[in-house]
């Protein structure tokens, strides 16, 4: 494995880190940033943990069934500008993520933990990645505001760039339906407002909505249509299906620029091509304290694993939430945990992307699919 356990050792950022500077602009309208107060040290010095981890914590210990005894959070990378959008490919058996602010998409292998970088450089500054049922790759592009797909031969092709009202804002997450090859993305416009390589968008610089109202788009597998399937959440930002396909739960992050926005994941009901009227299911305020809701992904049981952060340490980390909302668990992280994806081979791997660093957590489930 690579050492980078001392965020220090890749030296000096390139000026792209000023892209994670935007970013943690836009959120902090919504939510205070403390200083991390989190002592523990997941450096490779630190002291051994002991069991069970005492960050993986079981608000409802009869329905948060999924801690293992003997498993503990490990910091198995850091160094990063902005760690997202990670994604389990099956068969090659690894794991991609993004790193934002230095345009490239990164891998790591299942068996020794090796971390690949420049394993997509540059990624047109990609957020969510995921794969379709052939194995390739799907990523959402910030710089080119699209969706794209890798080849097998190595060629790029373009799924959307622009939906019924115009181009896109910035693509942000994005999903397969196995049953019909369908991808399910979101536009919360973050990209849009960032500063790539110093090109800021002068329609981006003051407003919200810098091109187009954001929502849920569809792209039709066989005609390549895109539809625009909702847009009721303020900034739809990551999203996923419930275990059997009839729901989809989408995360919003509008309280960064909608003073009348909440932080909230809503749940839509699936009709075929289309979503029902959505409604927020689950709220991310806990103890008096409310920050976003990012990643989320379900498990076999339907719970639904969210990543969050932007409040401080004891609440940032991993949500987890039965499918009725009610919050049953918590995974502490000493970082703001952006997204998160299960992997490996039984698929009872958590991922999670947070800010700087990327962890891993065994847990006594699985995900409700590989990616």
């Amino acid at each position: 494995m690579t050492d980078h356990s001392d965020a220090a050792a890749r030296g000096a950022q390139p000026s792209r880190r000023a892209v994670l500077g935007g970013l943690a602009g836009a959120l902090a309208a919504g939510a205070a940033i403390p200083a991390d107060a989190q002592q523990r040290d997941f450096g490779r010095g630190g002291a051994p943990t002991r069991y069970p981890d005492a960050d993986i914590v079981a608000l409802d210990k009869k329905r948060f069934t999924a801690p293992l005894g003997n498993s503990t959070i490990r910091r198995l990378y850091t160094g990063l500008g902005w760690a997202e959008g990670p994604a389990w490919h099956a068969t090659g058996r690894f794991w991609v993520w993004s790193d934002i602010p230095n345009d490239e998409c990164l891998r790591m292998n299942e068996e020794d933990h090796s971390v690949h970088r420049r394993f997509r450089n540059p990624s047109g500054f990609s957020n969510g990645n995921t794969f379709d049922r052939e194995g390739r790759q799907i990523a959402c592009r910030h710089f080119h505001r699209d969706v794209v797909r890798y080849e097998p031969d190595g060629k790029l092709t373009v799924l959307a760039a622009r939906g019924p009202d115009g181009a896109f804002n910035a693509p942000n997450d994005a999903v397969v339906n196995p049953a019909d090859g369908a991808i399910w993305f979101t536009d919360p416009g973050y990209g849009a407002l960032m500063n790539y390589e110093g090109n800021r968008v002068p329609e981006a610089a003051s407003s919200p909505r810098p091109f187009i109202k954001e929502a849920v788009y569809r792209i039709d597998a066989q005609s390549g249509q895109v539809t625009k399937v909702t847009d009721q959440p303020f900034k739809p930002n990551g999203l996923c299906f419930s275990p059997d396909y009839k729901k989809l739960y989408v995360a919003d992050s509008g309280t960064s620029h909608y003073p009348d926005a909440k932080n909230v994941i809503w749940a839509f009901d699936v009709d075929g091509q289309k979503l029902g009227t959505g409604k927020p299911q689950f709220n991310m305020e806990m103890d008096g304290k409310s920050g976003f809701g990012d990643g989320v992904r379900c498990d076999e049981a339907g719970n639904l694993w969210v990543g969050a952060g932007w409040v401080g340490a004891g609440y940032d980390g991993v949500h987890v939430f039965a499918p009725d909302g009610a919050r049953i668990g918590l995974i502490k992280l000493p970082e703001i945990c952006a997204n998160l994806c299960f992997g490996g081979t039984r698929r009872n791997q958590l991922l999670m992307t947070a800010s700087q660093s990327i962890y891993l957590l065994p847990v006594e489930t699985r995900g409700a699919h590989f990616c």
